[in-house]
């Protein structure tokens, strides 16, 4: 989760790669996808999980309506929250530039940030390097003199196309590097300016630019006045109208900025340490903040790499809530299972017992656990901590394909999720299997149970060795096929395996193209949808392939 925006009584999440846009009840943490399909990215227009998005990242409503900067197909979108009808305002999917222009004929060049200002609509123009205006027109109002909907032209406020920097200035003279996100106070708006670690100011009747914090081209953490504070890549912002809230998102901490002083505040989190502890101001623990906003009490953050939803009490933003002292944390709970108490009991959060969790995916409803070695695979459900065993019998190790508990693993490792489906790497098995979630029918894809090697093929004429991670796109997995020092795909609807990188036998930690490349037991492997990345153990790098 990337983006996040509210309309005092709602969240709403651009949900990135899950490619849908979410909404959650504050009052109930009750959470629905109200727009795209989960995995499936596109551009088609449409209502609710018929429309489509490209790795969404920024929102904001007016409260009518979102906005949404729908990043991977350089375009905003309109969505009516009322319908979840889902139209397409400006810029023209797939189709990169930074064009001045009116809807479909504008460009757009990796928009990130948006925010309105009741009249206009303010994107932050990332790989363009620019602020751009949107009229209220294509917002679904009207100007005078104008009939609904009548296009005006999308323009360039601040910064100049494809050249970057860091001058303060007016309009075009003034530059940017990487803005990501933006908010505004209905005068100004103000801009982390990700790779200069600023925070930057746009007076909207003048266009003027200034650096209201930080030091262009010096990251750091250190809290000060102005210049003499230091941001490592901040990305997300918000504002309650008297101070900025931002996701200063390398440092893993979020950092309070006086409107009028430019005196910069940690105050959740700790410099450089990452984690997902709940606590209070620096005891608390995040893993790459990117969005944030706030209902006026609280703060809330999307807790990127951490795939949560935060939040941090006003007491943590300078104020005070009735009966607490200044920053009182609330608990810090265990989800499920308890430290140090190991077995296979399914029950209710702590009364549940697990015995070596070793991953853990989402379909956004329930987490879904191999436990490697009870040899099962275990559910929870998210918003009762209630934990079963969905595959898999305890204690009992095999290969056996079937439903539930008829079926055995052999120490599975990774797992991945399609929304419909499972996919395990069954390790000590050399074999990717199966689950399809509303039945635990279990079957293997790809491998053959017991048989050691690194042959292409088609379901069980293919071999693997100890693969310990899989990751999907949806169409395809990808597995890290560690011994073998290798990256194996596998055609979902067809269980074909190919090798596309590095070669079986033969380590090493050659950059090159497929099988030129060199890895030394590649462990962890993910994808953004466009690149995979691998953790090369042994090698101690992380890893891309395009």
């Amino acid at each position: 989760p990337i983006g996040i925006t509210t309309d005092g009584t709602n969240l709403f999440v651009a949900d990135y790669g899950n490619h849908t846009i979410r909404k959650i009840v504050i009052s109930t943490g009750a959470v629905t996808t109200i727009a795209g399909s989960a995995g499936s990215f596109g551009s088609t227009d449409g209502t609710g999980s018929a429309a489509r998005f490209k790795y969404p990242y920024g929102i904001t409503t007016d409260g009518t309506n979102l906005f949404v900067a729908d990043t991977g197909n350089d375009t905003i979108r309109k969505i009516v929250i009322s319908t979840g009808n889902v139209t397409t305002i400006a810029g023209s999917a797939g189709i990169i530039g930074s064009t001045d222009g009116t809807g479909s004929a504008a460009r757009f060049n990796d928009p990130m940030g948006i925010t309105t200002d009741g009249t206009n609509l303010f994107v932050a123009d990332g790989n363009n390097h620019t602020i751009r205006k949107i009229q209220k027109n294509l917002m679904g109002g009207s100007i005078q003199g104008n009939p609904l909907n009548l296009a005006n032209a999308v323009t360039t406020f601040a910064g100049s196309a494809g050249l970057f920097g860091s001058t303060d200035a007016t309009g075009s003279a003034a530059r940017f590097y990487g803005p990501i996100s933006i908010t505004t106070d209905g005068t100004n708006l103000f801009i982390p300016d990700s790779n200069n670690h600023t925070i930057r100011k746009i007076v909207i009747s003048t266009g003027a630019v200034t650096t209201i914090a930080g030091s262009a081209g010096s990251l750091g953490s250190a809290d000060g006045t102005g210049s003499a504070a230091r941001f490592n890549y901040p990305q997300g912002i918000t504002t309650d109208g008297t101070n900025l809230f931002v996701a200063d998102s390398y440092n893993h901490t979020i950092r309070k900025i006086v409107i009028s002083t430019g005196a910069v505040t940690t105050i959740a989190g700790s410099a450089g340490v990452s984690g997902s502890t709940d606590g209070t101001g620096s005891a608390a623990r995040f893993y790459r903040p990117w969005g944030v906003t706030t209902d006026g009490t609280n703060l809330f953050v999307a807790d990127g790499n951490n795939h949560t939803i935060r939040k941090i009490q006003k007491n943590l933003m300078g104020g005070s809530i009735q009966g607490n002292p200044l920053n009182l944390a609330n608990a810090v709970t265990t989800f499920a299972g308890s430290a140090g108490l190991f077995g296979s009991t399914d029950a209710t959060g702590s009364a549940a017992r697990f015995y070596g969790p070793i991953s853990i995916t989402t379909d956004g409803t329930n987490l879904f656990i191999p436990d490697s070695n009870n040899h099962t695979i275990r559910k929870i459900v998210i918003s009762t901590g209630a934990v079963t065993t969905i595959a898999g019998s305890a204690g009992s190790l095999g290969s056996a394909d079937g439903t539930g508990s008829a079926a055995r693993f052999n120490y599975p490792q990774g797992i991945t999720t399609d929304g419909t489906n499972l996919f395990v790497a069954d390790s000590y098995n050399h074999t990717i299997r199966k689950i399809v979630i509303s039945t635990g029918a279990v079957t293997t894809i790809a491998g053959s149970a017991g048989n050691i090697g690194s042959a292409d093929g088609t379901g069980s004429a293919a071999r693997f060795y100890y693969p310990p991670d899989i990751t999907t796109d949806g169409t395809n997995l990808f597995v890290s096929d560690s011994p073998n020092s290798t990256i194996r795909k596998i055609v979902i609807s067809t269980g074909a395996v190919t090798t596309i990188a590095g070669s079986a036998g033969n380590m090493g930690s050659a950059d090159g193209t497929g099988s030129a490349a060199r890895f030394y037991y590649p462990w962890g492997i993910t994808t953004d949808g466009i690149n995979l990345f691998v953790s090369d153990y042994s090698d101690n790098t992380i890893r891309k392939i395009q």
